[in-house]
């Protein structure tokens, strides 16, 4: 008995050591795995995951692990995320979150250490410093972003107007369309909150904050923006923003909106199956001062490398595909917007994907020489729910221009 165990056992050691009796050394085919996270709509999670895939399959040794939502959701799970310092080694990030998760830069990865593998002379200097803070490139802008004015031109022409051009134009249109209840224009509350400091930033000549981010306006500044929104809803230029309803775009009741240039056919391809002519249109500026000033530029989205991450390697090598890859750029096309990277914009020319609404709209942004840069601070959500509860009270005669406008002012200098 005890002989044959011995056999078997020295065949056993002779099968895995090989003939010579050396160890035989057998290679491991262990894949590094990295975590990629981004919100948005079915299409955008479908061809992401699609482009994962690619990816595996030109890096196997890599193993991408997803996570995805919708926004709400996104941003939620972010910050407990953050927090706790679980988030994903890549992920898709909101231009606010640069300031709030890394005001002093050290937040995310800095994307520039990783220069060897994310090529990132792709980018324009001026592209890649929105993606800063405090000098430390923090993320890589996906495309430029801005409010944009999309006008259904099919409604416009059925009341015999031209497409707005300035304020007033505007107005006029309300006084021709408001008595079948459509509306020439209707935002939701971020977007009308930026029209109005568009509106009072051409009137006074001022920019709303100063460079440093501290506000630039005074009481009798922000005044101006709370009576313009009064005066526009009064007029039935656009509804109240509580009152906005999405689904009058499809149906013309809205002949107007403001949306992100990101936005573009998220917001406004439903109305063009049911047969309106939608357009971008140009943006908006008061007659007597000539003025295009007021607007302003984000990027639509950013990718960022977590400051946590045990791959910085292999989440650069994710990153670059995401941004600069002509199999990202195709699947990809223009649904984040208009890409910033000349390697995947080329990718698109030559495919005959620029084109379209969103397109459209984004050569009206960047065509736009008094576009300014965004302050994440404008977009900031408490802020903004505080000018609507004064513009309210300002309609429903709770108090006057000149006291919300002080409290408002006193409000935003504490925030």
């Amino acid at each position: 008995m005890r002989k044959r165990l011995t056999a078997v056992l020295t065949a056993v050691c002779l099968l895995l050591c090989g003939c010579s009796g050396e160890p035989v050394v057998t290679e491991q085919n262990d894949r590094v795995e990295i975590k990629l996270a981004w919100w948005g709509n079915d299409a955008r999670t479908e061809y992401t995951i699609e482009g994962v895939r690619k990816f595996e399959e030109i890096h196997p040794e890599i193993k991408v692990n997803i996570s995805y939502s919708e926004w709400s959701g996104y941003e939620a799970r972010n910050r407990i995320q953050m927090v706790s310092t679980t988030e994903a080694d890549v992920m898709q990030i909101n231009f606010g979150w640069l300031s709030e998760f890394s005001p002093d830069g050290q937040g995310y990865y800095d994307i520039e250490a990783l220069g060897d593998t994310v090529d990132l002379k792709t980018f324009s200097p001026e592209m890649i410093d929105y993606g800063r803070r405090n000098g430390v490139l923090n993320g890589v802008p996906i495309a430029l972003n801005a409010e944009t004015i999309y006008i259904n031109k099919t409604v416009y022409e059925k009341y015999g107007l031209n497409i707005p051009e300035t304020w007033d134009d505007y107005v006029a249109a309300a006084k021709v369309m408001s008595g079948d209840g459509v509306y020439p224009l209707a935002g939701v509350a971020k977007s009308i909150w930026l029209l109005t400091i568009t509106y009072a930033e051409q009137l006074t000549g001022k920019p709303f904050l100063r460079e440093n981010g501290e506000l630039n306006f005074s009481p009798k500044e922000i005044q101006i923006m709370l009576e313009f929104y009064a005066h526009m809803v009064e007029e039935k230029v656009f509804p109240q923003v509580e009152y906005y309803d999405r689904l009058y775009i499809d149906s013309g009741v809205y002949a107007g909106n403001i949306a992100w240039v990101s936005d573009a056919v998220n917001y406004h391809g439903k109305a063009a199956e049911n047969g309106f002519d939608v357009i971008a249109a140009p943006y908006p500026h008061d007659a007597a001062h000539q003025s295009g000033d007021g607007w302003y530029a984000k990027p639509a989205t950013l990718y960022a490398v977590s400051k946590n991450t045990e791959h910085p390697k292999e989440a650069a090598m994710l990153l670059d595909f995401l941004l600069n890859s002509s199999e990202m750029a195709l699947l990809q096309g223009v649904e984040k917007g208009v890409p910033l990277s000349t390697q995947a914009r080329e990718t698109l020319s030559e495919a005959g994907q620029l084109s379209g609404l969103q397109y459209e709209a984004s050569l009206i942004m960047e065509n736009n020489t008094h576009i300014g840069k965004m302050n994440p601070y404008i977009e900031n959500s408490t802020l903004i729910d505080k000018f609507v509860d004064a513009c309210d009270q300002v309609i429903f005669e709770k108090s006057t221009a000149e006291d919300a406008a002080r409290a408002l002012f006193q409000e935003i200098r504490k925030s």
